[in-house]
């Protein structure tokens, strides 16, 4: 039942094996003086890098790595810091990238209230508080997605650039593709007598709840969001791309982007794309676009550089 949860809440939320980088063998050495290849790195396993702190009743676990301009990701329902692999390889080589379990997800622990993605967005705010970080740049998929939204509305001095992968303002069949909200309610009737009784239960109880009951942000909220903020989605996304529209429609300083012939999951199985654009957005100035004088603008000079061709210059 919990794969099931996590496979329709968080578009699979890549699922353990995806999560969690597959243990790999050691080859016997072919001389005495052979040695063995260092292990893969289990992100979200890997006591080297990793730390916690306490936050509204919570223990909440963190790793970090590489060096440089701050960079925080920020996982779905369901999900841990694993989820992210391809992009904290990818950016560790130049940022330093900051990843955390939400509450009661991963290794972080939680406490007997509900979960909401406003408590989840201030344990954000105190992870940043906690290791001294300034303003970062911000890469949120799925619920994430949402928790990044709020931290530009909630928190606005500690962002500087924002990314929402796969965000929905609410729950309704308005934003969410209604094969997916029955999927979800479908699996709850699917629970056995006393399932809640469980420490386990309990916080799929809390996850499931947080899905559909939750966000519940007004699009006009969105304007509070002052930073250059990149919205993207697969084209096959468990979000609606007319939703996605409107969350980008709403922001004052909004790029959009929609994947070709992806899903819910593009940074997973179309990471290559995914951080090649998220990479764009972080390292190209914003400027906002004027519609019409811009275009104009740039139809002029392409056809001053064809006329030239045309001269021989």
């Amino acid at each position: 039942m919990k794969h099931i949860l996590n496979l329709t809440a968080a578009a699979a939320m890549l699922a353990l094996a995806a999560c969690q980088p597959a243990k790999t063998e050691t080859p016997a050495p072919v001389t005495p003086v052979a040695t063995a290849p260092a292990a893969a790195i289990r992100y979200g396993d890997n006591a080297a890098a990793s730390g916690t702190f306490e936050h509204d009743g919570a223990k909440l676990y963190y790793e970090t790595y590489g060096e440089g301009e701050p960079i925080l990701l920020i996982h779905g329902n369901g999900g841990s810091i694993g989820g992210f692999t391809a992009q904290i390889e990818h950016f560790k080589a130049h940022y330093k990238v900051i990843a955390m379990d939400s509450r009661e997800q991963g290794r972080s622990t939680g406490s007997d209230v509900p979960i909401t993605y406003e408590q989840m967005t201030d344990d954000l705010a105190a992870l940043l508080d906690h290791l001294k970080t300034g303003p970062v740049s911000v890469i949120g998929w799925s619920d994430g997605g949402i928790e990044a939204l709020l931290l530009g509305i909630r928190h606005p001095d500690k962002v500087a650039k924002l990314v929402a992968m796969a965000a929905n303002l609410n729950p309704s069949t308005q934003a969410v593709q209604p094969a997916v909200l029955d999927l979800v309610k479908d699996a709850v009737k699917q629970f056995p007598p006393g399932f809640g009784d469980t420490a386990e239960g309990k916080t799929q109880l809390k996850l499931v709840h947080l899905l559909l009951r939750q966000p519940n942000i007004k699009p006009e909220e969105l304007g509070k969001i002052a930073v250059p903020t990149l919205i993207l989605a697969g084209d096959h996304d468990l979000i609606r791309t007319e939703h996605t529209v409107e969350i980008f429609n709403a922001l004052p300083n909004g790029e959009l982007g929609v994947f070709p012939n992806s899903t819910h999951a593009a940074p997973y199985n179309n990471a290559e794309l995914f951080n090649a654009t998220v990479d764009r957005f972080f390292t190209t100035p914003y400027r906002k676009i004027d519609l019409v004088p811009d275009t104009m603008s740039a139809l002029g000079e392409m056809g001053a550089k064809l006329q030239a061709l045309r001269e021989g210059k």
